[in-house]
Formats: structure tokens, C-alpha cells, sequence
């Protein structure tokens, strides 16, 4: 809803007097030139916070014209992911005729002022995942600009589109299951994103359905360096096993045998994307594990490497460049109001099987 006094939009002069500074001050603040006190800049940020308020050129563009760009928020740009996201989406916004500004929250000391000032610039705001948090989000809303979320869960009044993950998880790992695997451990953290904690819930049910304890997560990073160190933690387990070592110093590696759901050493990584699983792979058969014979290895997006590596990277392929594409779809259809009601658009992953699960080599897919 609107959060000015008179149900409008709210103005710099709303935040001057929630603020009780002057319009000089608040606009100093809010432009970041000028000396100004950080109890000063506090009390602006505050009453900026609670109107949503969006700079007066955002609300003139909304009502009156548009700016022709669209607002993309992405956590990180780091890894393979986001190349394909940003192909789809600046290939859809390029032939319609938008132009794309993107901001990165990862290391920004102020996310929320970063986005408010950039949702001056455009038409509407795509979000990816956790690069803003929740009260931003629906600040946005508040104040009127269209908001599109990718990989994150539906939010009032927001469009939304993300891809299948726990239906994918579960059946990923019920076939390790069936093909004898009895120590799964899923690598990466829940908490993360969404879209992980997705994934752990298929890996999770995968376990309940045959009466299994659920492996607790082995909560990393989705990152190359994760990846890394998760297999040399690994090596050191099985280096102290082979000279005879107790359960207890391999548990001290942080992947021992309380975390996997026989009681035993692990005999397949469930990774929550490729990254990891690649690091893995790269680590194991420079130190001369065998996978799939020692341990299977599985990962998610199918990013290129994952076809070319040795083995074959099992995976679960999602449509990364069509997230993007439909992202971009659906906040012109705000923007322009060709729709007005929020729509979930969920699109379907694919589990890719290659040399690195252990399973039917006849099922592999390159």
C-alpha cells in the first residue's frame, strides 16, 4: 500500500518531518554529498525505512513514463550460474527493447539504499535469490515498483519464478539408494538460498520414505574453494582410516561418520551444485579415489564442465537461461500492465545421468 500520510507515495519532505531534520539534511543524506552526522544520517535512514520511500524520480517515471530499463539485483557474480541467467534475460530485454542495470549486494554495507536509489533509474526490480532481504522486498511493493523474484519463495504481490528442485533431489537420490549406495551426505548449506533448502528436503524424503535417518547436511558454501575443502577433509578421513585411525579422528575431519546415515564412511556426495561437485572430482582423482567405484559424485545445474570433466558429472540440468528469460517477461507485463496479478511460475529440471553416479552406464546422457 501507498506510505505517505494521504495514501501517496512518500516524499523527502514524509521523511523530513518522520525524521525532524530539515529537507537540506535529509537531502544530503539521501544524495551522499555534504557533511552530515551519523546520528543525522541514522534518523534519515530510519524514516526512509519505514515510508519505503523512493526517490520522487521513480514515483514521476512510474505514473508518467517509463524509463525503458529494467532493475536486476543479483547476490553475487561469481561461477557459472549467473552467465546463462544474464544471457537469457539481456537477450529477451535486447530484442524488446530494454536495457538492463545491474547491481551486486555481496560486500555492499547498505543493499537497501543501493537498490531504493537504483529504483529511481527504472521501470521495475528483478531480485535473484537472497541478495535482498524480505523487509526490502516488500518496501518495494510498498512503494509501488514492480518486483519479480527468481529462486526465491513467492512473496504477496510479487511475481516469481524459480525452478523444480526437491521432486528432482528426491529422484536423484533414490536412485543412488537403489543402486546400493548406503552413506549419502548432502553438501551445502539449507540456509543458503531457497532453492537449497529444496534440495536438501528431496534428499531428505528420499531417506524418510525408506525408514533412513537423514544425514544432517554438511553445511558449505556453494564454491569452488567449499568443494576443495570438503574433499581434502575427506582425504585426511581416509588417510587416518588406511593407518587404522578411530572413528572419532576421521569424525574430526568434519565428514566422518556421524554425519553419514549408516553409521560408516560416506560412499556418495550429494552436492547442491556443480561447483563443489567439480572441486570434488578435480581433488579425488588427483589424490587417486575412485569415483564412481570408492564414491559417487553428484552435482546440480549441469553447467558446461560438467559434460567434459572425467567421469561425466552426474547432475540435475535446470533451465538457467530460461529463468532469466521469463523473469524479464513477466516484469514487462507489470510494467507495461499487461497483467496485474502476481504470477509463480515454477519450470521443470532434468536429472542427468553420467559416469559419475555409478548407476546403469546404458542411462549416462553426455
Amino acid at each position: 500500500m501507498p506510505s505517505g500520510p494521504t495514501g501517496r507515495p512518500a516524499t523527502i519532505y514524509d521523511v523530513a518531518a518522520r525524521a525532524k531534520l530539515s529537507i537540506a539534511t535529509v537531502s544530503r543524506v539521501l544524495q551522499g554529498t555534504g557533511p552530515v552526522s551519523a546520528k543525522a544520517r541514522e534518523r534519515v535512514d530510519q524514516a526512509a525505512r519505514e515510508l519505503n520511500y523512493v526517490p520522487l524520480r521513480a514515483a514521476r517515471s512510474l505514473a508518467v513514463q517509463r524509463h525503458e530499463a529494467h532493475g536486476l539485483v543479483l547476490p553475487d557474480l561469481a561461477g557459472p550460474f549467473y552467465g546463462d541467467l544474464l544471457m537469457g534475460y539481456e537477450r529477451w530485454a535486447g530484442e524488446h527493447g530494454q536495457s538492463v542495470v545491474i547491481t551486486v549486494t555481496h560486500g555492499n554495507p547498505d543493499p537497501r539504499r543501493t537498490v531504493m536509489d537504483l529504483a529511481g533509474r527504472v521501470d521495475g526490480i528483478v531480485v535473484h535469490g537472497n541478495a535482498l532481504d524480505l523487509p526490502t522486498v516488500q518496501g518495494l511493493r510498498k512503494a509501488g515498483v514492480p518486483v519479480v523474484l527468481i529462486a526465491h519463495p513467492p512473496v504477496t504481490g510479487c511475481d516469481s519464478v524459480r525452478s523444480e528442485s526437491a521432486a528432482s533431489a528426491e529422484q536423484l537420490t533414490t536412485r543412488l539408494l537403489d543402486h546400493g549406495r548406503e552413506s549419502l551426505l548432502f553438501v551445502g548449506d539449507p540456509a543458503s538460498s531457497y532453492d537449497v533448502s529444496e534440495r536438501y528436503a528431496g534428499f531428505a524424503k528420499a531417506h524418510e520414505l525408506r525408514g533412513l535417518q537423514v544425514p544432517k547436511p554438511v553445511r558449505v558454501p556453494l564454491t569452488e574453494e567449499a568443494g576443495r575443502t570438503v574433499a581434502e577433509k575427506m582425504l585426511q578421513a581416509i588417510t587416518r582410516a588406511a593407518h587404522g585411525a578411530s572413528a572419532e579422528s576421521g569424525a574430526s575431519a568434519g565428514i566422518g561418520e556421524e554425519s553419514s546415515g549408516s553409521g560408516g564412511r560416506p560412499d556418495g556426495l550429494v552436492c547442491a551444485n556443480d561447483e563443489l561437485a567439480l572441486a570434488v572430482l578435480a581433488l579425488f582423482g588427483a589424490h587417486g579415489v575412485g569415483v564412481p567405484g570408492e564414491i559417487v559424485v553428484t552435482g546440480w545445474d549441469d553447467v558446461m564442465a560438467a559434460r567434459y570433466v572425467s567421469p561425466g558429472l552426474t547432475t540435475v540440468r535446470q533451465p538457467m537461461a530460461e529463468l532469466g528469460r521469463v523473469a524479464a517477461e513477466r516484469l514487462h507485463e507489470r510494467v507495461t500492465g499487461a497483467r496485474t496479478r502476481a504470477r509463480n511460475d515454477v519450470l521443470a529440471t532434468e536429472l542427468v545421468l553420467r559416469d559419475s553416479c555409478g548407476t546403469n552406464p546404458g542411462d549416462a546422457q553426455q
